[in-house]
């Protein structure tokens, strides 16, 4: 199963719902596709869809997917990431009226830079070469969310126990 998300932002982001559907329709796809339109105003018609999902029903979807396609908010991409799963992340853009600058795309491009846990796809036209190769694309990939946080926990707890070490 494929599980798309696009949150909850007011825009719609019409392009990446349609795509998709339009994915299952010429079937370049055969496995099911469920997808959470938020606030767009297209109507999957081969895609099972719903508004809004409650959290615990997000989580699920994430969990049972193979892949899990979402816009650029970092709450929806790090949701799969917290799991283990590398999310194939297509940020909303300003020139098709999806959001109220390209932030999303700066950002997640950063992000894919930085860390290599999220595939970004900023030309639409691509995102069915990368379904359809995402595994042979992720293999090589880490998976996870990469928390500064903790990696600066580990590095202050050695120099705490280097200290200890050395006192005693």
């Amino acid at each position: 199963m494929i599980f798309v998300t696009v949150g909850t932002h007011e825009q719609p982001f019409d392009r990446l719902i349609q795509y998709m559907d339009d994915m299952k329709r010429e079937e370049l796809l055969d496995e099911e596709i469920v997808i959470q339109t938020g606030y767009s105003t297209y109507e999957p018609k081969y895609c099972t869809w719903q508004r809004l999902y409650p959290y615990k029903k997000m989580m699920e979807l994430i969990d049972e997917a193979r892949i899990v396609i979402t816009h650029g908010g970092p709450s929806s991409f790090i949701m799969p990431l917290q799991i283990g799963k590398i999310p194939i992340v297509v940020p909303r853009q300003k020139k098709f009226n999806e959001h109220v600058n390209d932030h999303q795309v700066y950002f997640t491009q950063e992000v894919a830079n930085r860390n290599r846990n999220i595939l970004t796809v900023i030309n639409i036209e691509e995102l069915d070469d990368i379904i359809i190769n995402y595994d042979r694309i992720t293999k090589s990939m880490q998976s996870g969310n990469h928390s500064n946080n903790a990696k600066f926990n580990a590095a202050f707890e050695k120099i705490v126990d280097e200290m200890f070490e050395e006192r005693y």
